[in-house]
């Protein structure tokens, strides 16, 4: 009996020794300093073989990732990974890492970690899968988290879960800028934090917004850079004020505008995009931009808004874009065909089953389709009052403040693209469709001659420091006119 008692104490000690040692182990990982944070995977060039990787630790250790199929990954884990390593600099008090994965096979479901070799410190297992070019995918479409607090950054991620439980097969998500309210290291920190079992389940696609890292807001420069590994398209100053690049994903070209380079949009960027457009002959071509063109909330009336949504429709009808994503206005608006800053007459449209249910399409339509997803976040404007143009040009539009908070995904099969909207009730979750559209385009594009606008800063100069000096003066001509509304508005 004693010596049963003696026993059972024994392992009753042991036992309490154990959990102590492993608290105390658990606790001195946690603040080893090594630890993956703001982890992200980002589209890097091809996307049926590349990826780029960012995450950040609190202090300097070597950058390593391990990547392997799922099917290996099943089996035995990371043993049969292939490692790559990258590169660390110091932002802001913290270390970010960088790696470009290079050599994937296309139509391939993938698992990583990232983290230290030297430490054997690791992150959690992400995944995404690879383009297999077939012309047939899905992507999810959000914007302006813009969180104040640590509320807002969980209920905008659980805006993005119901967006990835009703597009199960999403092979990547769209992020319309505004990531961040002020742009410290603590904000990225609780988004990296609050998004991270969402950020690591998909590719994502950053766009840059004026909350980002930019120099009209606070004097922030570097900052969206910093955050997310991206294969810059060409342009001496590209990634100061933001980033813009483009990638291809089946049969579809997407071109990533940044529309922090304003007053105007440099000559540098525009001549890019015009390039990268022209050149690409894929079916589909689709421009991200933060700033909106088309939208009916306070920012519309801003002077430095209209400089750019004058440039971006312009470069929207000389290049043949087809569908236009954009936020920062945090309400619903979505165009009817539009070119030339005026809807297209005569478009033809047809009812077809398309995935099991009836869906509408615009058949061959001219001009482009201009959408803003309103938010996925807890800021929300009202609908203001807009010019003749932009109600003319509107096919939908609503503010979305008792809604909740909102995304869209989009279905790419061949010739047809099928855009849906939906709003996620802040409080029980539910799921509601707010809007659809869809195009049926069997025709291909007019073939367009390659072009070859110079994108280097010196050959720009000249057209770069008129357009600049014009649209500066535009632009306190323009603040000065709303003077009196200014005025009204306070009594």
């Amino acid at each position: 009996m004693k010596i049963t008692f003696k026993k059972s104490l024994a392992a009753l000690l042991a036992l309490v020794l154990l959990f102590s040692c492993v608290g105390v182990t658990g606790s001195a990982e946690a603040t080893t300093g090594y630890e993956t944070t703001r982890l992200n995977c980002t589209v890097y060039g091809d996307t049926q073989t590349q990826r780029g990787f960012t995450w950040y630790t609190s202090r300097p250790c070597d950058t390593a990732i391990q990547v392997v199929d799922a099917g290996n990954y099943k089996l035995s884990g990371f043993q049969k990974a292939v490692t790559y390593t990258g590169t660390v600099s110091e932002w802001d008090g913290y270390y970010c890492h960088k790696v470009v994965v290079t050599g994937l096979e296309p139509g391939t479901d993938y698992r990583y970690r990232a983290g230290s070799l030297e430490y054997n410190t690791w992150s959690a297992m992400g995944k995404f899968v690879t383009d297999n070019a077939d012309g047939k995918f899905s992507f999810i479409a959000i914007a302006d988290v813009q969180a104040r607090d640590h509320e807002e950054y969980v209920q905008a991620s659980n805006v993005m879960r119901a967006a990835m439980d009703y597009t199960p097969g999403a092979e990547f998500a769209i992020n319309l800028g505004d990531f961040v309210n002020d742009c410290t290291s603590e904000e990225w920190l609780d988004f990296g934090e609050i998004f991270a079992d969402v950020n690591t389940k998909l590719t994502y696609v950053p766009v840059a917004g004026n909350h980002d890292g930019n120099i009209t807001n606070k004097l922030n420069v570097g900052w969206f850079d910093a955050q997310f590994n991206l294969l810059y398209g060409d342009g001496e100053l590209n990634g100061v004020n933001g980033v813009y690049y483009s990638y291809d994903y089946g049969n579809a070209h997407f071109t990533v505008l940044n529309s922090n380079d304003m007053y105007p949009m440099t000559e540098m960027q525009k001549n890019w995009i015009i390039n990268d457009i022209t050149n690409s002959d894929a079916h589909w071509k689709i421009l991200l931009v933060h700033r909106a063109p088309y939208a009916v909330g306070k920012n519309v009336h801003k002077p430095d808004n209209a400089i750019m949504r004058k440039t971006i429709i312009e470069i929207v009808d000389e290049t043949g874009v087809d569908f236009v994503f954009s936020g920062h206005d945090h309400v619903y608006f979505r165009t009817v065909q539009v070119a030339n800053d005026k809807p297209c007459e005569g478009t033809y449209y047809v009812t077809e089953k398309f995935q099991g249910q009836d869906v509408t399409f615009a058949v061959n339509p001219e001009g482009a389709i201009y959408t803003l997803p309103s938010t996925a976040g807890g800021k929300r404007y009202s609908v203001q009052t807009v010019g003749a143009t932009i109600k003319d040009c509107a096919d939908t539009y609503f503010a979305t403040g008792d809604m909740g908070g909102c995304f869209s995904n989009v279905v790419i099969d061949g010739d047809r693209l099928v855009y849906r909207a939906y709003a996620v009730d802040d409080k029980t979750q539910e799921v509601t469709q707010i809007d659809e559209y869809a195009i049926k385009k069997n025709v291909a594009d007019e073939p367009t001659e390659g072009t070859d606008l110079p994108t280097g800063v010196i050959e720009n100069l000249d057209n770069s420091a008129g357009n600049f000096i014009t649209q500066i003066l535009a632009l306190i001509i323009g603040y000065i006119e709303l003077i009196p509304d200014l005025i009204l508005g306070l009594f």
